[in-house]
């Protein structure tokens, strides 16, 4: 029957959280049925919203729905029943396990997109079905699509670094906004941000491009990073060392190498609840070295205070730095 294929299915990636995907099968099986309307229905609204990755396991659990009934479909065993009750349609299904029905499940199994996020602070490593892996940096949100010939994957917010499995036959692509990145086999990270991506290579090579000005494509080797803006050329920089600072979130640090307090205030904020506000911009504008870690705000600023000469004062969840008098 439709719930208990979906939860048998997803039962067996130990990607996906069960009890979330056991309650996604209950609510797609219910709009399947015509019980509720997703758009209007307050109990399933509030259910997406309690956690981001639950409307993720929702498409996957009513794609699964949809490719079922295809495959009952085109075998020929019987035709998509209209808004059934619940109980009839679990009979239906009964009777069409059939090897068409099967296949076609077994297809979306394996292709069917992806949903991983962090939260605050979290960095999470989630290794992918193709052999490559990817590291999600704290705030980001990823959709990844393995597909026969392409393997593509939509960063709508944050970072993420990907360790690429070689694959010439299927080559990795990764979206954030209307940049592209292209890879077969090499190590690279992407940055989202409001006006374009920040891309930087550990190994290999990339060709990144955007989306309408294909023509002005570049490719980045190993140990250079680019910025490329939306609407104007993409800007290369060159230097492993400065590549590798850039990536130390992945060790859960966050390296400063002349950076503004200003500009580290902002990094800290990311990966913390606790925010760091600066009283006076002559203050925002002091440079700073060193290394610290990127969850651990209230030791950034005793360091700074030590550094700088400068008073941190705590109000509820803000770390308030100004100038001693």
């Amino acid at each position: 029957m439709h719930l208990k294929t979906l939860q048998a299915m997803f039962a067996k990636d130990r990607e996906i959280v069960p009890d979330m995907d056991e309650e996604a099968a209950r609510w797609a099986l219910r709009i399947d049925t015509g019980e509720i309307d997703p758009d209007t229905d307050t109990a399933l609204q509030a259910w997406l919203a309690a956690d981001p990755m639950r409307r993720g396991a929702l498409v996957r659990a009513e794609a699964v729905l949809s490719y079922f009934d295809r495959g009952r479909a085109l075998a020929g065993v019987i035709p998509r029943p209209q808004a059934k009750p619940i109980w009839i349609r679990r009979r239906l299904v009964l009777a069409a396990a059939s090897f068409a029905v099967m296949a076609v499940c077994g297809w979306i199994m394996i292709s069917s997109p992806r949903h991983y996020g962090t939260s605050i602070g979290e960095i999470r490593s989630v290794p992918l079905r193709d052999g490559s892996s990817v590291m999600i940096n704290t705030q980001s949100a990823i959709q990844v699509d393995l597909e026969a010939q392409l393997r593509q994957v939509t960063l709508s917010a944050g970072e993420a670094w990907f360790k690429v499995a070689h694959d010439t036959k299927r080559p990795f692509v990764v979206s954030a906004g209307r940049v592209r990145v292209r890879a077969v086999g090499t190590a690279f990270s992407v940055r989202k941000r409001d006006d374009g991506a920040d891309v930087s290579v550990t190994e290999g090579i990339v060709e990144t491009w955007v989306v309408g000005d294909e023509a002005r494509a570049v490719r980045v080797a190993a140990g250079s990073k680019a910025f490329v803006p939306e609407y104007e050329p993409p800007k290369l920089v060159t230097g492993s060392a400065e590549i590798e600072r850039s990536l130390a979130w992945r060790d859960g640090q966050i390296a400063l190498q002349g950076e503004t307090l200003a500009d580290a205030a902002a990094q800290f904020n990311r990966y913390n609840r606790e925010k760091i506000v600066i009283a006076d911009s002559g203050l925002a504008e002091e440079k700073l070295i060193g290394q610290f870690r990127a969850t651990d705000p209230l030791a950034f600023t005793d360091a700074v205070s030590t550094m700088l000469g400068v008073s941190v004062s705590r109000q509820g969840d803000t770390l308030l730095l100004s100038r001693q008098k």
